[in-house]
């Protein structure tokens, strides 16, 4: 699958989480659809702290994930050892988000830890009907 970008208001909401957890860190799956990264995955058990998050993988449903995101407490968003082997697990785009938390401060890295440029897009979202 070619992945074009990711949505501004997934991008957004990775942010936002990431700042409400701080100090602790926000992890979660990332999932495409057509081609654009427009949702985050929050696997059951997954465990936060101030040095790491924990994603149970065995938790994850009959879905597939095109990478990972998580934030890191400070402003350092260079991955570590655990992080490049989450990163061979999970797809090949990795976000990894850091203080201030705002849309300058995430990179995208591929499953290697190489920083991957990841445009931001403008995507409309379907309202879902209610029942």
């Amino acid at each position: 699958m070619q992945i074009k970008g990711i949505a501004r208001d997934t991008l957004d909401f990775i942010l936002e989480a990431s700042k409400s957890m701080a100090p602790e860190e926000f992890a979660g799956l990332l999932q495409e659809n057509d081609g654009i990264i427009t949702e985050v995955l929050i696997l059951p058990g997954t465990e936060s702290s101030d040095t790491n998050a924990v994603l149970r993988l065995y938790m994850m449903p009959n879905v597939k994930a095109v990478g990972s995101v998580h934030s890191h407490p400070g402003a350092n968003r260079r991955p570590s050892k655990a992080d490049l082997r989450l990163f061979s697990k999970t797809g090949n785009f990795h976000i990894i988000a850091g203080r201030p938390y705002n849309r300058e401060s995430w990179t995208c890295y591929d499953r290697e830890g190489n920083i991957r440029d990841l445009p931001v897009l403008d995507v409309e979202f379907e309202e879902d009907e209610e029942i």
